[in-house]
């Protein structure tokens, strides 16, 4: 039997990066997408409690693939394709994006392609994230094939280690961008919102900004990877604890018994 093949992102069902990915993957299994209705870029993991779920089936452009939308976040795509679309089967791999843009170090935790990824991670399922720097809506995704193409097989044929998942990022521009093995970059948003004012005077803001490398010299970093033509791959861990080396003597002593 196929493997079956979940897909999903947070650009939206008529995102070329998802019909791109989806033709990527049709020769490794059973390929079903179930994505937003719209953008819904920086949803993170976020669920929709306040309004009922539509899904959708949408006319696919690859052949024997399907295509779903669904007018919730990418999380709800992720979890409500069991029910609504997969008929209770547990899919053997969930792939999201191609992302357009960078989900890049900080930014994994507010990708909602990658909060995707982390759902079903969360229930024991293979995940993995591809992302491209540029938003431009008709990029050239062709630079990504090589690293689905390395990873996919693998991932299908070995799985994860429980509670990891995959965070793929490839640079814009770059016909061929070797995929190399390295850590998330810490870095920082700075200048975050933008000051406007309507006719009434009343200001308004709205988000702007520019990641900053808080370690540029550091060469075994996802951006500086991804600075140098590479194709950033981070395993990710959904355990965000603190080592125990991290826990600050004072916290250990106010809550002894």
């Amino acid at each position: 039997m196929k493997k079956l093949i979940l897909v999903s992102n947070d650009d939206g069902y008529m995102a070329k990066g998802v019909r791109e990915l989806m033709a990527m993957l049709a020769p490794y299994g059973e390929v079903v997408a179930v994505c937003p209705d719209q953008g819904r870029s920086g949803q993170s993991m976020a669920l929709t409690f306040d309004a009922p779920l539509r899904v959708k089936e949408e006319h696919s452009p690859v052949p024997g693939t399907k295509l779903f939308s669904c007018n919730g976040t990418p999380v709800d795509c992720v979890k409500i394709s069991r029910y609504a679309v997969l008929g209770g089967r547990m899919p053997d791999l969930v792939v999201a994006g191609i992302n357009h843009g960078s989900n890049a170090s900080v930014n994994v935790l507010y990708s909602g392609t990658m909060g995707a990824v982390q759902e079903s991670c969360s229930w024991g399922v293979p995940s993995v994230g591809f992302s491209l720097t540029t938003h431009d809506a008709d990029a050239d995704f062709s630079s990504v094939i090589p690293t689905v193409d390395a990873l996919i097989p693998g991932i299908l044929a070995n799985g994860l280690p429980k509670g990891t998942f995959i965070n793929v990022n490839a640079p814009a521009g770059f016909a061929d961008a070797p995929a190399i093995l390295c850590r998330e970059s810490k870095a920082h948003w700075s200048e975050e919102y933008q000051e406007y004012h309507d006719p009434m005077g009343r200001a308004f803001f709205m988000l702007a900004g520019h990641l900053v490398n808080d370690e540029p010299e550091s060469t075994d970093t996802d951006l500086y990877a991804l600075d140098h033509g590479r194709t950033s791959v981070v395993l990710e861990a959904l355990d965000r604890t603190a080592s125990s080396s991290q826990v600050p003597v004072w916290l250990k002593s106010c809550l002894k018994n």
